[in-house]
């Protein structure tokens, strides 16, 4: 049988996978003759290439090695495809067909031989179904649930306008599309990931239908740590930690904590800035039961030089208060509420550190226990953050879950388009948190508003998702900044997430102009104390 078919398989790191991969396409009901296989070799660092190689040569495979760029499964994809389009062009096949799948999915036997007879009968796209390996088995039933569920109403969505579907998934595990449609709408994005998605959006611009039958199938791996930044592995690995590393303060109790035979030591740190009327509060209310009982071992007020006698307050409540601007004395004044943390973080020597806004109205000892209660019982989490119905108060009337404007304008949308991984956390910038010792003294702390985010995207980086956990401590009323000063923490934020994506860096240096004071230009913080643990002599990075 004459070639007619190129399939695509982008692979990063693969070694465990790429074999079975390529032994189900050598598995085809079709003739070796009758396909060629691309791998697009995207910068690996493992073996893919030797077990492809040998796995192919065993087989009997014809098989081509690509160098990808490196930047992810869409640029891969996008290389293989415009190769296996030219290669199909050569041959003068306008309809021959680029097939793709994924190097850690299996594709049925018959995968290339139903796609071959669709096109013959006039198909220009096919979508294969997408079937969980069998290690789904061992996800959460809560997970299996929701992707029931997800998949439940996609599929609705697409009978509405595709009665002949018979599934709803459009997924780079598994698509066909003839040569000369693939030329027609561009060829598939480059996009770093969700190019699948991209191609889809193309084919409707272009007005090319999808088939979608159930005779064209592959099974794909249920893994929570795939190498795609985007897709079924992320999905899956959200969705599991919202089943697993999502906790509520009541689960907690105090004397149970207190008890533990390897319980370490806790250090609660509460920034303050003028903070009279709340401080005292906090630290009788949130933190007195636990110290009075043992579990804290150091309360620390770190105040801003508050001009209204919060640090006496503080001092009275039976906190140690530390002046910010007294700390590391050599690095001059403190820049921010991050700075502050981060001189705290090297004055203290809890195995654990608690994080407390002083400033907040409503305390409760649920809010210190719910931070520490994880850390405590799983010696695998290494950070809680702490999530709280938030309301907004107008007028003395609570509006329900209208505070937090800069995390759902500004931080949940940049988590969900650069760390999806993070998006599963309902308050990001939440600045009550606590986490061990040994992981923030690995962590650069931004010098102001961004150190919330910063902290949580350096610590998925540091030690992966499933060392992370949100708990939530109820309901909290703090005060409510200005807008005008909200669009200011929103840029320290952007800041503090520009600095840890990949790509050129803006050069604002902090430069924040305010129209509505004649063009004044105000210096922002988004400066970074490295991490304590990795310098001898402390110096600040300059943005």
């Amino acid at each position: 049988m004459d070639l007619v078919t190129v399939v695509v398989v982008p692979a990063h790191d693969e070694q465990d996978r790429i074999g079975t991969c390529l032994e189900a396409l050598a598995a085809q009901t079709v003739a070796l003759s009758a396909f060629e296989t691309i791998l697009v070799a995207d910068c690996c660092r493992d073996q893919t290439e030797q077990v492809a190689r040998e796995t192919a040569g065993r087989l009997g495979l014809s098989l081509t090695i690509l160098q990808g760029p490196g930047e992810g499964s869409g640029p891969a994809r996008w290389l293989g495809m415009d190769a296996a389009a030219e290669r199909l062009r050569s041959l003068g096949l306008p309809r021959g067909l680029i097939a793709t799948t994924d190097a850690d999915s299996e594709p049925a036997p018959d995968w290339l031989e139903r796609q071959l007879a669709h096109l013959e009968r006039g198909a220009d796209v096919i979508a294969g179904a997408i079937e969980l390996a069998a290690e789904a088995a061992e996800l959460p039933t809560a997970v299996l649930d929701r992707r029931r569920r997800d998949a439940e109403a996609r599929m609705a969505e697409i009978a509405a306008v595709d009665p002949g579907a018979a599934h709803h998934h459009f997924a780079g595990a598994s698509l066909g599309v003839n040569a000369e449609v693939y030329r027609r709408v561009g060829g598939i994005a480059s996009a770093r990931a969700l190019e699948d998605e991209a191609f889809a959006g193309a084919l409707a611009r272009h007005a090319i239908p999808i088939l979608r039958p159930a005779d064209v199938r592959v099974i794909t791996a249920a893994r929570t740590d795939g190498r795609a930044a985007r897709g079924l592995s992320v999905d899956l690995a959200v969705s599991t930690w919202l089943v697993r590393r999502r906790y509520a303060a009541d689960e907690f109790d105090l004397d149970e904590l207190r008890d533990r035979a390897d319980r370490p030591s806790v250090t609660v740190v509460i920034p303050a800035r003028e903070c009279a009327t709340t401080v005292a509060g906090v630290i009788e209310t949130t933190v007195g039961p636990a110290y009075d009982a043992g579990l804290v071992d150091q309360v620390v007020v770190v105040d801003a030089a508050s001009a209204d006698g919060t640090a006496d307050r503080a001092a009275a409540a039976g906190a140690t208060v530390m002046q910010q601007d007294a700390l590391e004395t050599e690095l001059g004044p403190a820049r921010g509420k991050g700075d502050a943390m981060w001189r705290a973080l090297a004055a203290t020597g809890g195995e654990i550190v608690c994080f407390l806004d002083a400033d907040t109205a409503n305390p409760d000892p649920r809010h210190l226990l719910g931070l520490l209660g994880p850390l405590l019982t799983e010696p695998e989490i290494a950070l809680v953050k702490g999530s709280f119905a938030r309301p907004f108060d107008v007028g003395g009337r609570a509006l329900a879950d209208q505070g937090g404007r800069v995390t759902e304008l500004m931080a949940r949308p940049l988590l969900n388009l650069h760390f999806p991984l993070l998006a599963g956390f309902t308050q990001p910038l939440a600045g009550e948190f606590a986490a061990r010792r040994r992981l923030l003294e690995r962590l650069p702390f931004p010098v102001g508003y961004g150190i919330e985010i910063a902290l949580l995207i350096d610590a998925l980086r540091e030690l992966g998702l499933d060392a992370l956990a949100e708990c939530r401590l109820g309901s909290r009323q703090n005060r409510h900044q200005p807008l005008r000063a909200l669009g200011e923490m929103a840029f320290a934020v952007l800041g503090a997430v520009e600095r840890r994506l990949d790509g050129p860096r803006s050069a604002s240096g902090g430069q924040f102009l305010r129209p509505w004071e004649d063009g004044r230009i105000v210096r922002i913080p988004v400066d970074e104390r490295p991490p304590l643990r990795s310098t001898s002599e402390v110096v600040v990075h300059e943005a």
